[in-house]
Order: structure tokens, then sequence, then C-alpha cells
């Protein structure tokens, strides 16, 4: 009976360990590679970087834009750039006058 004993209590223990080691295995599968794990982390702080860079040049042409809108009103009016925007949107120009076109960094030379 000794020996009886003595191998059912080593499966017990060997049954524990073999669950143990398949939790911390488990765990530390999804831990890494799961829906919510560091590879999962990693791609989402590297999107957010991507992010980040994309808000921060909308915010430059925001400030280039309130910048020249500031020129624009009634307080500060700036003669050339009011004279510039009348020629781009209306599209006219003077009979001695020739135009010529820069693709410049915000694209509206026309």
């Amino acid at each position: 009976m000794g020996f009886f004993s003595y191998i059912l209590n080593k499966t017990k223990s060997s049954s524990f360990i073999l669950l143990l080691m398949f939790l911390c295995s488990y765990f530390a599968y999804f831990g890494i590679k799961g829906d919510r794990g560091l590879l999962k982390y990693f791609y989402l702080q590297e999107k957010v970087a991507e992010a980040e860079k994309i808000n921060m040049s909308y915010d430059r042409q925001r400030e280039e834009l309130e910048q020249k809108v500031k020129l624009l009103s009634s307080s500060s009016l700036d003669l050339d750039l009011l004279d510039e925007r009348a020629r781009t949107v209306l599209n006219v120009i003077g009979s001695d006058e020739f135009i010529i076109l820069d693709d410049g960094e915000d694209g509206d030379a026309n």
C-alpha cells in the first residue's frame, strides 16, 4: 500500500505543477500576443506617435491660416495680402501684368 500512496502523492503534486505551468504559459502568451498584450501596446504607441505628428502639422497649418486672417482683419489690414488674395480668388490681372506660378508650401498659387 505504501507504494500506491507514494505514486498517488507524486501524481497529485506533478498534476498541480503541470497545471501551474500551463496557467503561467497561458497568461504569458496572452500577455505578449493577446489583444491587450505588449505587442499590441507597442503597435498602438506607434500609431499614437504618427497621429501626434499629423496633429502637429495641422496645428502649424492652422496657425499660418490664423496669421493670414489676422493680416486681413479690419484692425490691421495688409493691403498687399488683400490684393494678392483678391487676384487669386477673382482670377484677374492687369493688362500690363503677368503671372509667375510658384508651387509653394501652401499649394494655392493660382
